[in-house]
């Protein structure tokens, strides 16, 4: 048994009242989200507006967590390098160029990727296209990771989830109603 099909018969073991928190929590979990959770309330028997806004409201909150923490930590960072070269500045531009070119050492396949796609679609397109590549957990993080405002960064991605999480709601509660 999987990890939706736990979920599924959950959700129809429990009273109507927490089925949606069931539903919630299925959203925060990455590559289940939104599109899963809403998948996992219908079929287990919630009305599809309720199971899609409890879906997309689990999916963005754990979103927004790590929006929040990645971009703080990304400014602990970036106040840290900084402080860091203004010390070294003194001494010579030696070490400066050192930790730059180790920096660019450690940047993976997946980055590049994203970065690539980042500089050719935005925030935007990143965002809205993101769910058909990476969860967007990952997505958010990424782009908090690249400097780019937390603000905007969860208005595109509450885009992207309530409009990926709507279609699937309505694939799967059309499928449901035709074959019920």
């Amino acid at each position: 048994m999987n990890l939706i099909e736990t979920f599924q018969g959950f959700v129809a073991q429990v009273p109507e009242l927490v089925q949606p928190l069931i539903v919630a929590l299925a959203g925060a979990i990455p590559f289940i989200e939104g599109e899963g959770a809403v998948s996992i309330g219908i079929i287990g028997g919630i009305n599809p507006v309720v199971a899609a806004i409890a879906a997309i409201i689990g999916n963005f909150l754990c979103v927004a967590v790590l929006v929040i923490a990645s971009s703080g930590a990304r400014t602990a960072i970036v106040n840290r390098s900084r402080s860091r070269q203004a010390v070294v500045a003194g001494g010579g531009a030696v070490e400066t160029v050192a930790a730059d070119s180790a920096g660019s050492d450690r940047g993976s396949a997946r980055r590049e990727k994203f970065q690539g796609a980042f500089e050719r679609y935005g925030v935007p397109g990143v965002s809205l296209l993101g769910p058909l590549l990476l969860p967007t957990h990952f997505t958010a993080t990424m782009l908090a990771a690249s400097g780019v405002g937390k603000v905007r960064i969860l208005i595109w991605q509450a885009v992207a989830i309530v409009g990926w999480t709507t279609i699937v709601a309505v694939i799967v509660g059309s499928a449901v109603y035709a074959i019920g």
